[in-house]
């Protein structure tokens, strides 16, 4: 799975390793609910022109979103928009949520959660 498909460019590259490997893999697209310019992800008002093209143009498999919320705002609320988001578009998976608000990521319904953090440790 793929969980950070954030641009068109990536998509076709994406796209293009599938039909040489004759595979396929899932696809999250990761939406940058905070339009933080530090961050990847698409920004909520151009996801559904990378979605249509993920799908129509390039026949990638895209079966959820992921965010990161910014970490001086509230989780929750980027987490219940993300949750709308994926509703809108009929797209069934959500990959949000770290070791530190993964609960509520769960809450807000997320069926993927990131939690290395709290299995492994801070990272060196």
């Amino acid at each position: 799975m793929i969980e950070s498909l954030d641009s068109k460019k990536l998509a076709k590259k994406i796209a293009a390793e599938c039909n040489k490997q004759n595979k396929t893999i899932k696809c999250f697209i990761q939406v940058n609910t905070g339009k933080e310019e530090q961050k990847s992800g698409v920004f909520p008002e151009d996801l559904e022109d990378l979605l249509n093209y993920s799908v129509n143009e390039c026949g990638l498999d895209i079966s959820g979103l992921m965010c990161i919320p910014p970490t001086s705002e509230p989780a929750g609320l980027h987490f219940a928009f993300l949750n709308n988001l994926a509703k809108k578009y009929g797209l069934n998976d959500l990959s949000m949520g770290m070791s530190m608000d993964y609960d509520k990521a769960v809450m807000a319904g997320a069926n993927y959660v990131r939690i290395g953090t709290a299995l492994f440790g801070d990272r060196e």
